[in-house]
């Protein structure tokens, strides 16, 4: 699978409005600001290119799971429960 983005792509400074209550929470933890976008937007950007792969891969994965179920799954003779 190839890879959500650049991981050695350079820093970029972003001006970003934020609730004041939680960011003064946050500093008080200090908790890394950056880090925690960073994280966020991965998981966003993972979820998105994963719908997206489902939304793209949808007909061959209908036809199969129809495919498996008109003829069963190889192996199924030898399954144990």
């Amino acid at each position: 699978m190839a890879a959500l983005y650049n991981t050695a792509a350079p820093k970029k400074a972003a001006n970003l409005s934020v609730n004041s209550d939680l960011l003064q929470k946050s500093r008080a933890l200090n908790i890394n600001l950056s880090a925690t976008l960073e994280r966020a937007l991965r998981e966003e950007l993972a979820k998105y290119e994963a719908s997206q792969w489902v939304e793209e891969n949808r007909a061959a994965i209908t036809s199969y799971n129809e495919f498996v179920e008109q003829h069963g799954c190889f192996g199924d003779e030898f399954r144990e429960l």
